[in-house]
């Protein structure tokens, strides 16, 4: 049947979730691309370019004040060619643009508003703007008339300002490597944590007072400095960090998963969308927090991950999906705030009273509530649950045994996520991206090993089958982009880097060659189409990406890693899994290139710091070679999975009865990969381990203890 609405523009032909958002926008919309910049140059138009995502909250704001109003539409319609961009589709428009909006008010944000010239040269900047001007910010109705006069009445100026704004881009990418000798050594390590312990906020955790950002690679950081240095305080700032998140309204305590991040300083109070990154990113900060501490607390927060991106997160062919919004019933946080009255009503009618009095005390739920409108700062009555007293000091309040609250408080969890399941739910972003996949396709594959957990494997394999069989183009280069059965849009930077850091994780947990193989291959693109040979480092696109005015290079961390820092620490990881020493130096230039940046700013740069604890090392390559199906192999292999090494790489070689069996191919499979392990044979028939530094390696052992002294 026809659509009974507003008909629709030009975005409806589309496959992002947040472009379709404003298929029926009053506004007449066009996607990125030639057609809308020939129409500009033709009507004589400037460009109204806004940025955005599916899950943004002052997103869908904007687009209910302004592009769904008539008069808007009309302004836009009559003097601009308005343009729709999803920035998880197309991250490098967005980071020129955005490095723009930063050059010019001296801050950023979603969503983003650039007016620009038909030649994609920026003259205005910001980001949210409401309807109408009001409390000293500008509306839309008063600035487009104002934008559109200076584009008809002072031309020179406004193209002289778009040639600067792309001019002054082009210099922050030209200043930005340098290919002088690397200056970064274990100085630059300690003021990083130096940096990180500064910022630390003792009470809460996190580093900053309010808003609260989950940063995983910075805690990842920590955890190396306190391996390498002794230093526990590395620890403790990531397990209060940690802890204090599980507790707080930032984690999901109905159904599972975190929150983008926290509005204030307790973790209590979130922006309530779900990102993938985020899950994979803390899943994998949770299981190295579990192998340094051994508290299995840590492991099941990274479990209980795992269970939320399972069941809400992936698709049925395997890849894993964006995101889930904030906003449902049109506000933000609906689908997951509860009034006291519900919340009892619920459990009292499903488990009794007494359950439901229990569950307050747990999850602190209030008769007034905790939740306050963000826009007025007024209480709604409604709770966002976070943990309150704990199971025992519960149970000792009230006199019961321990295991029977906490099974009873798992009891009312399933009955409140039943309900809250039959609530109008918040928008599913169901695009898969390569990036992010590759980010998932890692933490899922190292914690199935540390927990030797083969349904976590299986997963991990099973996205990363998903993402080399269907993000490729004819011609098998990487496309970024799945949904709604179309691959599209060349993969950059970041997704290679981040799918080889998968594919090298998936051969850790499975020792698989054609994992490593697979690494291996996919390299070889990204230092052939992405690298700088003048000033080093990775372009975030290729020299095809034409339609982009600049190409940018991702130098410091953002929500995700950077891709110079992913790529840095890739070449580390294949150069050594490998023995290939052309990716050693490789990854030598690009620690030289990122000197300046790093240097002047270690703690922005904390997956740099990553990559620079295993250049820095001592770094190990741990070769053992057995019977896969012998228990002596298996306990070998399960000591190794279990330990927190970062700097250490493990290769398995399968011998004894695979080479037995006949009409077995003699080429042994690792060697084409990985030829220093080729020499590496049984002591008296038993699983052998080869503990080696610089591809030179110790007196082999078939003694676990032996191996773990040595490693030691």
């Amino acid at each position: 049947m026809p659509h009974s609405g507003p008909r629709p523009n030009r975005l409806a032909r589309e496959k992002s979730p947040y472009l379709l958002q404003h298929a029926f926008n009053p506004v007449d919309w066009v996607p990125w691309g030639e057609e809308a910049f020939a129409r500009a140059r033709a009507k004589d138009r400037p460009i109204f370019l806004s940025i955005g995502y599916a899950t943004c909250h002052w997103c869908h704001v904007m687009e209910r004040e302004s592009f769904e109003d008539a008069d808007v539409a009309a302004l836009l319609n009559r003097d601009f060619v308005s343009i729709k961009v999803d920035r998880e589709e197309r991250p490098d428009i967005d980071g020129v643009y955005m490095t723009a909006c930063q050059l010019m008010t001296g801050r950023g944000g979603w969503p983003l508003t650039i007016v620009m010239t038909p030649d994609k040269q920026p003259f205005f900047a910001g980001t949210y703007f409401p309807r109408g001007s009001v409390a000293g910010r500008v509306g839309m109705l008063d600035l487009l008339p104002r934008l559109a006069s200076l584009w008809r009445e002072r031309r020179a100026d406004v193209e002289a300002a778009g040639a600067s704004a792309l001019a002054a881009i082009r210099e922050v990418e030209v200043r930005g490597l340098s290919s002088g000798e690397g200056a970064l050594d274990e100085e630059t390590l300690r003021r990083g944590f130096r940096d990180l312990r500064a910022r630390f906020d003792p009470h809460q955790g996190g580093f900053s007072r309010a808003p609260k950002f989950p940063a995983p690679h910075q805690l990842l950081f920590l955890l190396r400095w306190s391996d390498r240095t002794g230093d526990r305080r590395g620890v403790e700032m990531v397990e209060k960090t940690l802890v204090s998140m599980r507790r707080g309204g930032v984690f999901d305590h109905v159904g599972y998963g975190f929150h983008r991040y926290s509005t204030d300083a307790r973790w209590l109070v979130p922006h309530f969308e779900k990102m993938l990154y985020d899950q994979a990113l803390l899943a994998m900060a949770y299981t190295e927090l579990w192998q340094v501490t051994g508290d299995p607390a840590h492991r099941t927060v990274a479990r209980e991950i795992y269970e939320y991106v399972a069941r809400d997160l992936t698709d049925a062919e395997g890849g894993f999906y964006s995101a889930e919004d904030a906003d449902s019933e049109g506000r933000e946080g609906a689908f997951y705030v509860w009034t006291r009255d519900e919340f009892d009503a619920v459990l009292s009618k499903a488990l009794g009273e007494n359950a439901a009095e229990l569950a307050r005390r747990a999850f602190r739920v209030e008769a007034r509530g905790n939740f306050a409108d963000e826009a007025s700062g007024l209480r709604t009555g409604e709770n966002i649950l976070h943990a309150g007293e704990t199971p025992a000091v519960i149970a000792a309040a009230l006199g019961e045994d321990v295991g029977r609250v906490e099974n009873r408080l798992e009891e009312a969890r399933r009955v409140l996520f039943k309900k809250r399941a039959r609530r109008e739910r918040p928008l599913l972003d169901d695009k898969i991206l390569t990036d992010w996949n590759g980010l998932m396709i890692a933490a899922l594959a190292r914690s199935g090993r540390a927990f030797a957990d083969e349904s976590l494997v299986a997963a991990a394999a099973r996205a990363a089958d998903f993402i080399l069989e269907r993000l490729r183009d004819g011609e098998g280069r990487l496309l970024h982009r799945y949904r709604d059965g179309e691959s599209a849009i060349p993969a950059g930077a970041a997704d290679h880097a981040c799918l080889i850091w998968g594919l090298i994780e998936l051969y850790g947990a499975t020792f698989d060659p054609r994992w490593l193989r697979a690494a291996r291959e996919l390299l070889d693109p990204l230092l052939e189409r992405f690298w700088d040979p003048e000033r080093l480092g990775v372009f975030n696109v290729d020299a095809a990406q034409s339609d982009v005015p600049v190409r940018q290079k991702e130098l410091y961390d953002g929500a995700t890693p950077s891709a110079n820092a992913t790529t840095w620490y890739v070449l580390l990881r294949l150069g050594r899994l490998t023995g290939d020493l052309e990716l050693l130096d490789r990854a030598e230039a690009l620690r030289g290139a990122l000197a300046g940046p790093v240097g002047g700013a270690p703690a922005a740069h904390t997956m740099s710091l990553v990559a620079l604890d295993l250049a820095l090392g001592p770094a190990r390559e741990v070769v053992v070679t057995g019977d896969p199906g012998e228990p002596g192999t298996r306990r070998m292999l399960a000591a190794l999975a279990g330990r927190y090494a970062p700097r250490t790489a493990v290769l398995f070689k399968p011998v004894g009865r695979r080479a037995e069996m006949p009409n077995e191919t003699a080429v042994d499979p690792l060697a084409e990969i990985a030829p220093f392990t080729a020499p590496h044979g049984l002591l008296d028939g038993k699983a052998t381990v080869y503990v080696c530094t610089g591809f030179a390696c110790r007196r082999p052992t078939t003694d676990i203890r032996e191996m773990m002294e040595q490693l030691a």
